[in-house]
């Protein structure tokens, strides 16, 4: 019987292994490492995508997966997002991620130490840091195995959630000036979908410009904490689809625009800090047709990659508005290119990121 039960998995294993090589092999990914400590009980990934420019660089993600197959496939496809978000800021650095199964029965501190040890044993290639999940506590863990994690504040390269928050401020600045001329934010009504440490300050910087805010966040006490203070307006999480707002801008997990969500968007700009908020490519070229406009979250939601790859990189901490500024021309550039070709902004970013990134493997 043990053997009987075990074939499904063994044979399900075999073809991920299989599908898992062609994969590498077809989008140019250069290493995947699989994370299992026995002490700790830690499983997960770190996926290299492209080291051809310089180092890897992306985040610690933690969070519930229904199987390993599902924390792979997420952790290559923000890898892989990485990777893009560096050649469209020039950066002289790659993608990488890492995507830790997350279970009451990890005992985390230990963990996170074992994980600072594969990141050294990476030697050099891959620099990591926070994400959903892992924190300023979790980062303080990995550094006492590895200097390559970036750690925010004074001692590091400064806060990232704000430099994140600005560059989606900046690019829907940009998506206004493109559609209307102006920003005009009194005249605005924004919905924020997730209101963490990147989407809180999205939320204060829309109420300083003037906009109105509204807001969904499932911990109901950060929800109202922040309504109280910045006098936003709440609706429930997964309702928030269905408001009419000028911008929306999702804060919180990617995949959350699919076929279904889609019918239900009310708004004229999607621009948001959340990685990889398109289900499918073509999604994008849905809502060009709806006359949506996407501003591709490769761009906009790069802020913190940014001032941590500098800082690793130059020894350099960017003030936040020279971040913003970086970011706010890349996506000004998108979308002038976009409107002359009459194409979907994401299909545009994503055609000059591979160019990018393939004159690198070919030089």
């Amino acid at each position: 019987m043990g053997a009987s039960l075990n074939r499904p998995h063994e044979r399900g294993w075999r073809h991920m292994e299989r599908n898992l090589f062609d994969r590498m092999a077809q989008e140019g990914f250069e290493r995947v490492v699989a994370l299992q400590d026995r002490g700790s009980g830690l499983r997960g990934f770190i996926v290299l995508h492209d080291t051809s420019a310089g180092p890897a660089f992306g985040g610690v993600r933690r969070r519930t997966y229904r199987d390993e197959a599902e924390a792979l496939a997420d952790c290559m496809r923000l890898a892989r997002s990485m990777t893009w978000k560096c050649a469209m800021l020039g950066l002289p650095a790659g993608g990488g991620k890492t995507c830790l199964m997350d279970s009451a029965a990890v005992e985390w501190e230990r963990a996170y130490e074992a994980l600072g040890r594969a990141v050294e044993e990476q030697g050099g290639s891959y620099y990591t840091g926070p994400d959903i999940g892992t924190g300023e506590r979790e980062l303080g863990w990995i550094a006492r195995k590895t200097e390559r994690v970036t750690r925010p504040g004074e001692d590091g390269p400064l806060e990232l959630a704000e430099s994140t928050a600005e560059g989606v401020f900046q690019g829907m600045r940009e998506a206004l000036r493109f559609l209307d001329g102006e920003e005009d934010w009194p005249a605005r009504r924004v919905v924020v979908q997730g209101l963490g440490e990147v989407g809180g300050r999205v939320a204060r910087k829309l109420r300083e410009a003037g906009a109105r805010v509204v807001a969904s966040e499932v911990r109901e006490e950060r929800a109202l904490e922040l309504a109280r203070e910045l006098e936003l307006e709440l609706v429930n999480p997964r309702a928030e689809f269905d408001e009419p707002c000028d911008i929306f801008a999702p804060c919180a997990l990617g995949g959350i625009l699919h076929d279904i969500t889609l019918a239900r968007l009310r708004c004229r700009v999607i621009a948001g800090a959340a990685n990889n908020v398109l289900a499918r490519l073509d999604s994008g070229d849905h809502l060009h047709e709806r006359g949506i406009l996407y501003v591709p979250d490769i761009l906009v939601s790069s802020g913190a990659l940014l001032r941590g790859a500098v800082f690793h990189l130059e020894g350099t901490r960017l003030p936040v508005e020279v971040i913003g500024k970086r970011i706010g021309q890349a996506v000004r550039e998108v979308l002038e290119v976009a409107g002359e070709v009459g194409d979907a902004p994401v299909r545009v970013a994503m055609r000059e990121a591979e160019r990018r990134v393939r004159a690198r493997w070919e030089e």
